[in-house]
């Protein structure tokens, strides 16, 4: 399976300039990362929307991130080159405007292929329904727990007929035998869930914590709810994170989880058990000022790298990518 690089003016063709591993049938890596820039739009006005851009943003102020792989970097307590790890970026995802469906169904292949490698699957999206066919993708391997960060709950069955948009991922994820359970962190406000979809988040198990309940506990008590020693998918909502850190949403939210949080969360999941993948998406790039919620996102990834690396999560002898 071939995936595309779609033109990128600019300083960076990859994110950090990371090596091109577009096929995904000859992959050797520990981490990938992937553009899925389109979700299942709920409107003709929606087929195509500024968070389908967000990949390239994303990519393009990563050279805000790293002058180099031998630069020190605060975050990691040392450097990108010192990792160990293999990282690539697998450019993006193809679609095609007569089959809205065949996106999905590429991403779900494309994760696929990443796991069946080896390699722990990073995703850049588009809209929060990307998670869907990212996590069909692991069909078939062991169990994990979905934590989601999100100023929104994510649950509603349908919208306009449609059943995999972004006000879905969650239910959707609820129906898939490989999610064990699911944590929601930093819900707050008014989104599109009503009475009828908290309920169904609660039935099921779900467990809510509020962003004012996670600005009162702290993000180390939360991290204790998670059970031990298991598997982990991180899905990141950009309207999730506190909006001075992540300002580019198509729905901003005051308060919301601080990127100190954020980081919080991926080191300890990564020294719980094993990360298996995360995502980030709902960035909306005209709406940033001055590539913050970009850089934001691209910190988060890095902080992730460090936080595989330094669990062991790397496959032994692994090389480094620059």
């Amino acid at each position: 399976m071939t995936l595309t690089q779609a033109p990128r003016p600019g300083r960076h063709r990859s994110f950090l300039d990371l090596p091109l591993a577009l096929d995904l049938d000859n992959l050797e890596a520990d981490v990938a990362i992937l553009g899925v820039p389109y979700g299942l739009p709920y409107s003709v006005q929606e087929a195509v929307n500024d968070q389908s851009n967000a990949p390239t943003a994303v990519r393009q102020a990563s050279y805000q991130l790293s002058d180099g792989p031998e630069r020190w970097d605060f975050d990691l307590d040392g450097t990108l080159g010192d990792l160990g790890l293999r990282v690539v970026d697998c450019g993006d995802v193809t679609a095609d405007l007569a089959d809205p469906g065949l996106h999905y169904r590429n991403a779900e292949a494309a994760v696929a292929k990443i796991l069946a490698a080896g390699a722990l699957p990073v995703c850049i999206g588009g809209d929060h329904g990307i998670p869907i066919p990212v996590l069909r993708g692991f069909a078939g391997q062991e169990p994990f727990h979905l934590v989601h960060i999100d100023a929104h709950l994510d649950w509603r069955d349908e919208v306009n007929g449609v059943r995999e948009g972004y006000s879905s991922p969650i239910r959707r994820a609820s129906e898939m035998p490989h999610v064990d359970r699911i944590w929601q962190i930093g819900l707050r406000g008014q989104g599109s869930a009503r009475c009828e979809e908290v309920r169904a988040a609660r039935a099921y198990g779900s467990a809510l914590v509020t962003a004012w309940e996670l600005q009162e506990i702290g993000m180390a008590a939360v991290l204790d709810r998670i059970p031990d020693g298991a598997r982990y998918y991180l899905t990141i909502d950009a309207d999730g994170i506190d909006p001075a850190a992540m300002p580019a949403v198509a729905a901003p939210a005051p308060g919301g989880v601080t990127l100190h949080q954020a980081r919080q969360l991926i080191q300890g999941l990564a020294r719980k058990g094993r990360l298996v993948g995360m995502d980030i998406v709902e960035i909306t790039p005209a709406r940033d000022v001055n590539e913050i919620t970009a850089i934001a996102a691209g910190r988060l990834i890095v902080n992730l790298l460090g936080a595989v690396a330094r669990s062991g999560q790397a496959a032994p002898g692994a090389r480094p990518t620059r």
